[in-house]
């Protein structure tokens, strides 16, 4: 699938086959991972694959009632818990070197946009889940101290497509030499 094809027409995925993921598929969306670029190259994220029922299930009870991706998180043959370790993205020598402190959530963000478009261009679908309790998401988890969960992404075969929400038109957000 050509880049800017698989931009324009990935979806949030809410409802998925039974059909489980074949290892490499499961590979390729995880080398899209490995590839994403991050803050001096510091690579913090930790990705937890979940495949069982009953850790899903738990995983299920930390998003709030009415999350619209509710059923999407045990209805995926996979799950993946995108995590990662405090201190390490936008830190030297100890210290935070930006105003907006540590760095993980930005290399987090990419890394997890990555494994969505790879995954569409493989004909998976996926969805960002971030409206969730992530400290209880890490006691299910087990995470060591030093990493935080920051999204949940269902991952497998969609059941459905839908249709592209509307877009604001790029003179409304692109301002030139000063906003």
């Amino acid at each position: 699938m050509e880049t800017f094809e698989c931009i324009r027409t990935r979806r949030s995925i809410r409802r998925y086959k039974s059909e489980p993921l074949p290892d490499d598929v499961l590979e390729k969306v995880l080398e899209a991972v490995r590839w994403a670029p991050s803050w001096a190259n510091t690579q913090c994220w930790e990705l937890v694959l979940v495949r069982d029922e009953s850790v899903k299930k738990a995983l299920q009870e930390t998003l709030p009632q009415g999350n619209p991706s509710w059923d999407a998180i045990v209805s995926a043959p996979v799950v993946v818990a995108a995590c990662a370790r405090k201190g390490r993205a936008g830190v030297k020598n100890g210290e935070q070197m930006t105003l907006h402190g540590d760095w993980a959530m930005f290399d987090m963000g990419i890394a997890c946009q990555n494994l969505c478009l790879a995954a569409h261009a493989l004909g998976l679908g996926t969805v960002h889940v971030g409206l969730l309790d992530h400290r209880k998401a890490g006691e299910v988890l087990g995470l060591p101290e030093d990493v935080l969960a920051f999204e949940l992404i269902p991952l497998g075969f969609p059941e459905q497509e839908p249709k592209a929400p509307p877009r604001r038109p790029i003179d409304e957000f692109v301002h030139y030499d000063k906003f």
